[in-house]
């Protein structure tokens, strides 16, 4: 858990004792590559803090194409987090891209924590905040900036992730052909 608590005190501080409680509220749970964690239509009760691995976030639309809506790696947090904070169906799916470790956060243990450690309605409106400019960052760029400047983003922001991307995947994600993508990725810097 000392992985938990390097994450949570880049954000907020707490005493040895409050993370004794934030803690006791989490469970490791192991997934294995492709595995889902959520799929459509699921109940959606936990949160996600990825410990080690790659997960995707995606729809899946009436003619069962898919769309990637984030990927997730170490020191991040995923969910379908509309199932969760409204306790209604999922209507996203998360995916392991790699074998995924996580510490996972029930929709009780959470408001449990919040009341138990106030400080953490700080840190969690920090990261929501965080996503929310994410998701708009993201939304923007598709509707703006031509395939080589999304892949230029893709990169100044993520440059962690692209090695560990299938072209496949990050194309989709990036709303890119492969080939359009392969082009860009062998003209830049990063191989």
């Amino acid at each position: 858990m000392n992985v938990l608590k390097e994450h949570i005190t880049k954000t907020i501080s707490l005493t040895d004792e409050e993370f004794s409680v934030v803690e006791s509220f989490f469970t490791e749970e192991h997934f294995k590559k492709r595995e889902m964690i959520i799929s459509e239509n699921d109940q959606v009760d936990h949160v996600y803090f990825i410990v080690s691995g790659l997960l995707k976030l995606f729809y899946t639309d009436a003619e069962a194409k898919e769309h990637i809506i984030s990927f997730s790696m170490e020191d991040w947090w995923e969910s379908d987090y509309a199932a969760f904070y409204t306790q209604t169906k999922a209507t996203q799916s998360l995916q392991c891209l790699e074998n995924t470790t996580v510490l996972k956060l029930s929709f009780s243990g959470y408001h449990e924590l919040l009341h138990e450690v106030p400080k953490m309605t700080d840190f969690f409106l920090k990261k929501a905040i965080g996503g929310h400019i994410t998701s708009q960052r993201r939304i923007l760029s598709l509707m703006t900036l031509d395939a080589k400047d999304r892949y230029e983003q893709f990169l100044k922001h993520y440059p962690k992730l692209i090695h560990r991307l299938p072209k496949t995947v990050l194309s989709a994600y990036l709303g890119l052909s492969r080939e359009t993508l392969s082009r860009l990725y062998n003209k830049s810097s990063i191989r």
